[in-house]
């Protein structure tokens, strides 16, 4: 059975990294670590080390977990990269996510309808840039193609008032540069070559 063979104390100094047979296996906070005694040389089997997270762990990633989802919606993959961020134990993975499923904190289509409608009020880009956010965040391509088919945008309008916001910063380019750097700058926005020389045409 594994062996407690090290009580390393994290950065906060709050809690304590504990490793098994010299391999970390496991956070758990000082309060917790006094009550179940671990100890190094301790010996548990692996159903008493997946039961001791659990009750040492589970409610306190919950709170802190259920804290990080409320703040704004959230994708799958920003709460599998938060529970890695924080070395929380696999044991209770599925649980945690169950509970943010039913509370309805964890959904990819309510995160990526979130994100385009934040992007298009504070920071306008074209669908291509969109789905290339909503892909890196790990939302499915069927996700993002629905969210995006309900979503009216009007890629035309979006790229001319850009151009118009920053016409300021090409005025000096002779006709043929100007129209060039426009091109380039709504490229790097996610704007398709149609919707780009209509746009700049206008």
């Amino acid at each position: 059975m594994p062996i407690i063979t090290d009580l390393k104390p994290q950065r906060n100094k709050k809690r304590v990294n504990v490793y098994l047979d010299d391999k970390f296996s496991f956070g758990i906070d000082l309060e917790n670590l006094l009550r179940y005694n671990l100890k190094i040389g301790n010996e548990y089997s692996e159903t008493d080390i997946k039961e001791l997270i659990k009750k040492a762990e589970f409610q306190k990633t919950y709170d802190k977990i259920v804290r990080y989802a409320t703040l704004r919606p959230r994708s799958r993959r920003e709460i599998e990269m938060w529970l890695r961020k924080y070395r929380v134990h696999e044991s209770i993975h599925d649980e945690l996510f169950n509970k943010l499923k039913r509370l309805e904190l964890l959904d990819d289509t309510k995160f990526a309808s979130w994100w385009v409608d934040q992007r298009m009020s504070f920071r306008p880009r074209g669908k291509r840039a969109l789905m290339a956010e909503l892909r890196q965040k790990g939302v499915k391509q069927e996700t993002i193609k629905e969210v995006l088919e309900v979503t009216d945008i009007d890629e035309t309008k979006v790229a001319k008032d850009l151009i118009k916001k920053y016409q300021y910063k090409w005025e000096r380019f002779p006709k043929g540069e100007k129209r060039k750097k426009m091109s380039s700058y709504l490229a790097r926005k996610g704007f398709g070559w149609e919707i780009i020389k209509q746009a700049i045409s206008d």
